[in-house]
């Protein structure tokens, strides 16, 4: 519909209605240096066919690389049924399903998809998605706020989680009154011990554990929920969902399981497509459920006896008063959960049981390989899913430019967000890798290795 400017008239009678002087004082409470925004650096609009002609060349700077690159996004097998099925349009062009009797498809798809999750995390509830892996652990915060009742509460968040989550966290949870205290890793395994989190602060009220961790570490999650517990500290499992279908579910944690579990969704039939859309999903115990941000959609009967779907609880600002919202950006990715639905569909319980064996069974014979390189050395000694840490006998960003030069992604460097760790390179196996992909990457990394080597030694 076209736009219909209000005219001078209008805004003078609205201003006055509700007290203002002008437009800019609606604006008042946002600070000065955030609506002053210098817009030079973007360059004017170009037509159609030179935006054609722009992309065209764009695309051509892609390559087919094989990737090792984990580090929170994974290259996984995706059956050619899943996005057949998510693309067409009764769910590609789906809306919010606001009119559940014209809706019930999309809103029985998305019961389908918390059914499932909640199994998979052993927990009693999932919502239908969150935003993504990162905003969903600051949801998952914000929800353990609400329900620890403190004005201030202690969050200790270990510094082996994924820095850009911590990060998301810090961006949307210090608008809050709390206080997020990083808890070292152990130097020799990469992973939380007790000791660490008892110094971090002299008391907690919750916890963030990550299985696997950033480094693909696997944690003690046992002795560490029930020491939290132990404290009265709630517990945040942040996972890999396919990492629980071989790993015990956050919900079994300890004596009495963890308290929310959430993360990142894309590993269950989400391509990597150059960085998203992915989604974040988000599940906890039966008697949290009026905290959990996001739609949860409900099974019911009509008055005839007939099964349907409708949404529910929808604590979201569009729905309840906004000071009285659980979340602001609660919004569920529909087609992505679309996608991860039939594809845990497909694969059922010991499809993704299979999937994750193989992807750690992989990790384990290409670290072997790896270690035999003169000048490589493991870096964490404890166990690891499907991704490990290799420090290497030079610097990190010069070997991997070799390996890309060879058509080969290396992996992570972790000297961008893990100065302490020096030359360390993340690397990740899935089920996609073969063994004639090892031969190629162990020999392209001996060859980079040993150049840089020579070329160091004659500066």
């Amino acid at each position: 519909m076209p736009f219909i400017p209000h005219t001078e008239d209008e805004v003078k009678a609205m201003l006055a209605t509700i007290g203002a002087e002008s437009i800019e004082d609606l604006f008042r409470e946002i600070p000065t240096d955030l609506r002053k925004v210098d817009f030079s650096a973007i360059p004017e609009g170009i037509t159609e066919m030179e935006l054609g002609r722009l992309m065209h060349t764009r695309s051509k700077q892609n390559t087919s690389l094989n990737c090792f690159i984990g580090a929170g996004a994974y290259e996984h097998h995706i059956p050619g049924a899943v996005w057949e099925l998510a693309t067409r349009g009764e769910f590609m062009t789906a809306y919010t399903p606001y009119q559940a009797e014209a809706s019930q498809g999309s809103l029985q798809l998305m019961y389908e998809y918390q059914t499932m999750m909640a199994s998979l995390m052993g927990m009693e509830v999932s919502n239908a998605s969150l935003y993504d892996g990162a905003s969903g652990l600051a949801e998952a915060v914000l929800m353990a706020m609400r329900l620890s009742r403190l004005p201030n509460p202690t969050i200790l968040m270990p510094q082996n989680i994924h820095p850009n989550y911590r990060e998301v966290v810090t961006t949307i949870v210090g608008q809050h009154q709390e206080n997020i205290v990083e808890v070292p890793f152990d130097p020799q395994t990469g992973r939380l011990t007790i000791a660490a989190l008892e110094a971090a602060a002299p008391k907690a009220d919750i916890l963030v554990l990550p299985q696997p961790n950033f480094f693909g570490g696997l944690e003690e999650v046992d002795a560490l929920t029930d020491w939290a517990k132990q404290k009265g500290i709630l517990v945040i499992a942040l996972v890999n969902p396919l990492a629980m279908a071989l790993l015990k579910p956050p919900g079994l944690w300890g004596a009495t399981g963890a308290d929310i579990a959430c993360g990142e969704g894309q590993p269950l039939g989400i391509p990597l497509s150059c960085g998203g859309p992915y989604y974040g999903f988000l599940c906890c115990k039966q008697a949290y459920v009026r905290q959990m941000p996001g739609r949860i959609v409900g099974r019911t009967q009509d008055l005839e006896g007939k099964d349907g779907f409708v949404l529910t609880l929808q604590a979201r600002e569009q729905h309840i008063r906004r000071a009285k919202a659980t979340s602001n950006i609660c919004t569920n990715q529909g087609l992505m959960v679309t996608a991860s639905t039939i594809y845990m569909s497909l694969m059922g319980p010991q499809g993704l049981r299979k999937i994750a064996m193989v992807c750690h069974q992989r990790a384990k014979t290409l670290q072997k390989m790896l270690d035999g390189i003169p000048g490589i050395q493991v870096v964490f000694n404890g166990p690891f899913f499907h991704e490990f840490v290799l420090r290497l006998p030079c610097p990190v960003e010069e070997v991997l430019q070799d390996l890309a030069e060879r058509h080969i992604q290396g992996g992570y460097n972790l000297k961008q967000s893990y100065p302490e760790l020096g030359d360390c390179l993340l690397i990740c196996v899935t089920e996609t890798k073969q063994q004639e992909d090892f031969v190629l990457y162990e020999k392209a990394l001996r060859e980079a290795i040993k150049s840089r080597m020579v070329n160091h030694a004659n500066l």
